[in-house]
């Protein structure tokens, strides 16, 4: 056993020489070692811009003449200028502003523009677009491991600087990218200002094009935007994309549940998810990632007392719900149409993990807590999805010699494999591999 261990470390050496500079300092460090994430300062190669999931952008609000509130003290901010509106949710409880977060936050549907827009007298705006500190955890508890700051960290421990060689491109979580031919100014606006902030990367560091990496809903904005652009436009300024547990857009299951019986995905203390959710309800993102019909098939998705509903069953469900199909109809997925990026991507998801596969309503209550049936996944989206969306993008990838490759981390939650030490080792790995 001796003569093996000395023999490895005499090859180990060696066998990091064969790797790509920045993949070999940051294996190679004594952090590295000793079993720490990274250490060391690295000569940095490309700009790198972030995606994160949809619990971290931060809201702005600025209430006009316009805004008249149901309570009066949800008007006392009128005319005073922007405040921060979903930041910090405990200061939310600590103010007694729960309620008018939920009237101000609320989105209105437009059936002649087809698209959606805020409460009469609101107006909002993501802050501090462009920088990687622009998004934060919501709630006190767990700041040190949300919203990528592990990842964030690592890569300024590398060398990365915010604004000059790390980005962030927050959006509105209210808002879903659109279905090809569904109008979304929000989303029109958003495309703008990414596109000019990786034009921008791009310049300020010698014009290296710049790495995607999206985290959850982050990573499907990520993707979306990719495909909006001209391939043209592509090969000149994007050099990878790295997808990190993203919502595919095959589906999965916690989104109907989420639906059903108020989100998990954004958290208010005190504050029920049931209370939570007419406010829910009101957001395009709220409907998007619904599990595809051709991904999930008749399976029932939603049991109840009286019926069963599948992937094929959404207006019915819609319907018991109260809730208006036409804007389900505008929002849920009809058909599978995978848009592959057409660039160099990396796919990282985590498996292993119980995940929801069927929600039930014993008494057809969706008030009521339900039960689940469970399956593989990262705990939020199924692993039948993520394979199905990957072998799509896979297939179209190779077909025009385009590199892809897929990652599956077992045991890895959708949050912890960017915040969990094995799971972050792996994914830095991979960030750095694509600066190569």
């Amino acid at each position: 056993m001796g003569t093996k261990t000395q023999l490895l470390g005499l090859l180990l050496p060696l066998l990091l020489l064969l790797l790509p500079p920045p993949l070999r300092n940051y294996l190679s460090t004594d952090q590295a070692a000793s079993g720490r994430v990274g250490h060391g300062r690295l000569q940095v190669y490309h700009p790198i811009i972030l995606f994160p999931g949809i619990s971290c952008p931060n809201l702005d609000a600025r209430l006009t003449d316009a805004y008249v509130p149901s309570l009066p003290r949800c008007g006392a901010l009128k005319g005073k200028g922007w405040f921060p509106l979903w930041n910090n949710t405990q200061d939310l409880v600590d103010h007694d502003y729960v309620p008018c977060l939920l009237e101000q936050m609320s989105l209105v549907y437009d059936p002649v523009l087809n698209d959606f827009h805020n409460q009469p007298g609101v107006e909002t705006r993501v802050p501090n677009f462009g920088s990687s500190d622009s998004f934060t955890a919501k709630r006190t508890m767990g700041r040190d491991v949300f919203c990528l700051l592990k990842l964030r960290q690592e890569l300024e421990t590398l060398g990365y600087r915010d604004s000059e060689t790390l980005f962030g491109a927050p959006y509105d979580i209210r808002h879903t990218p659109p279905s090809p031919g569904q109008p979304s100014q929000v989303y029109s606006d958003y495309f703008a200002r990414v596109k000019d902030l990786v034009q921008n990367a791009s310049l300020k560091n010698g014009n290296k094009p710049a790495i995607l990496v999206g985290h959850s809903f982050g990573a499907r904005a990520a993707l979306d935007f990719v495909n909006s652009t001209p391939l043209r436009w592509r090969k000149i300024f994007i050099k990878h994309m790295v997808l990190i547990s993203a919502t595919p857009l095959t589906g999965f299951v916690q989104v109907v549940t989420n639906f059903a019986s108020g989100p998990t995905v954004i958290v208010v203390p005190t504050v029920k998810r049931l209370d939570l959710r007419p406010m829910w309800r009101t957001f395009a993102s709220s409907l998007t990632s619904f599990p595809s019909p051709m991904v999930f098939g008749y399976e029932p998705l939603v049991v109840t007392k009286h019926r069963n509903y599948s992937a094929y069953d959404y207006m019915d469900l819609l319907t018991a719900l109260g809730f208006n199909t036409d804007i389900g109809k505008r929002v849920l997925p009809t058909k599978l149409k995978v848009d592959a990026p057409m660039v160099p991507t990396t796919y990282l998801c985590g498996a292993g993990i119980q995940t929801p596969n069927q929600v039930i309503y014993w008494e057809s209550n969706f008030d009521a807590v339900p039960e689940y049936v469970y399956g593989d996944g990262d705990s939020i989206v199924n692993l039948v999805s993520v394979l199905a969306f990957v072998k799509e993008i896979s297939r179209q990838q190779r077909q025009s010699n385009i590199p892809f490759k897929f990652v599956k981390i077992a045991n890895a939650s959708h949050s912890g494999i960017v915040s969990e030490e094995s799971s972050l080792r792996r994914v830095m790995t991979e960030i750095l591999e694509a600066n190569c």
